[in-house]
């Protein structure tokens, strides 16, 4: 399984939403599920799947699905 495709996993389980709904149109709190609870679970586990350890600003910066794909890239995660 590709990294991409472990991301979209995360998100898929975490907000409950299908791979068609994986889009920068994906952002916070645009779904009911990705409220700040909804937040921290799914940065809790992208630093599992990943084995990294987000800042305090990349987690208050990480918006959309777009933004993560990016911040994951920072931490040297192969997007």
């Amino acid at each position: 399984m590709s990294n991409r495709e472990k991301y979209d996993r995360v998100f898929m389980e975490v907000f409950e939403v299908s791979a068609d709904q994986l889009s920068e149109a994906l952002e916070y709190q645009s779904i009911p599920a990705w409220d700040s609870v909804g937040h921290m679970s799914m940065i809790a586990a992208l630093e599992d799947e990943f084995d990294v350890s987000f800042e305090m600003d990349d987690v208050i910066e990480f918006g959309n699905y777009s933004t993560g794909l990016d911040t994951l890239r920072k931490y040297g995660v192969e997007m």
